[in-house]
């Protein structure tokens, strides 16, 4: 009769495949998720040396007529995302910032956490801002970007259903800070630049105003042309990565 003697070693093995098997498994399941995660579009893989400027507009209202002089000055168009109850709050600015020549889209109409919502719930919101936008402006926006940058897949697919584009961006300028300066406002957006980005500002935060023209005046001279969201983006044939950014699908 023959006996098998189990030893330290043979204990070690098992245990070392069972972990294996473990992480195998583990990885599969979230390779598995991470393929079924939608994302909102951060940038874009693009060869022209182009780049969009953004502001999201909640709160105050203190510097928008600053901004729409300072845009004019540089000769430079920006994309402006708006709340609904902004809207309602300052529809004036709300006509100025389209009298100007800039792109007013869809931020929500009251704020909240996209993702703590249901899927009614989102479209409500999503609705009910184009459609105060567009009693003023009489265009309907075609971009969402979710507040606080919070979205899930049910928050995307609100979006899509509506024939819309859900936006993020690939640089943050951090206006929003305590710390923030006009100095390291422009520091980190012009070394950030690069082709297709999207760049976030705040309407209302203390020291843009300050920077903004430094900011657009280095990324003139490196060479950049500024353009809206809405033409940056592809509409159509397009895939987003893994990171975010919106790739052509040549055909």
């Amino acid at each position: 009769m023959k006996f098998f003697v189990i030893t330290k070693k043979h204990i070690m093995v098992c245990i070392a495949a069972v972990v294996c098997s473990a992480a195998i498994l583990l990885g599969s399941v979230t390779g598995f998720a991470n393929q079924n995660k939608k994302l909102p579009i951060y940038c874009v893989d693009t060869a022209e040396k182009q780049i969009a400027i953004s502001f999201d507009a909640a709160w105050g209202n203190d510097d928008t007529e600053t901004l729409i002089s300072i845009l004019k000055e540089y000769d430079v168009p920006a994309t402006f995302f708006v709340v609904g109850a902004w809207v309602d709050k300052y529809p004036e600015s709300v006509k100025q910032l389209h009298e100007a020549g800039h792109q007013i889209h869809n931020h929500s109409n009251t704020h909240p956490h996209m993702p703590q919502l249901s899927a009614a719930q989102m479209a409500d919101e999503i609705n009910t801002c184009n459609q105060k936008i567009a009693n003023i402006t009489g265009v309907t926006p075609t971009l969402f970007r979710a507040p606080y940058g919070d979205y899930n897949n049910s928050t995307i697919t609100a979006v899509e259903q509506m024939n819309m584009y859900c936006m993020q961006w690939s640089i943050d300028s951090l206006d929003w800070k305590e710390n923030a300066t006009a100095e390291s406002i422009c520091n980190r957006v012009v070394s950030k630049a690069h082709n297709g980005a999207i760049v976030l500002f705040h309407n209302d935060a203390d020291f843009t105003p300050a920077a903004l023209p430094n900011i657009l005046k280095c990324l003139k001279e490196q060479g950049y042309e500024f353009v809206f969201i809405e033409d940056l983006i592809y509409k159509e044939n397009y895939e987003i990565d893994h990171a975010g950014k919106q790739c052509k699908i040549e055909n």
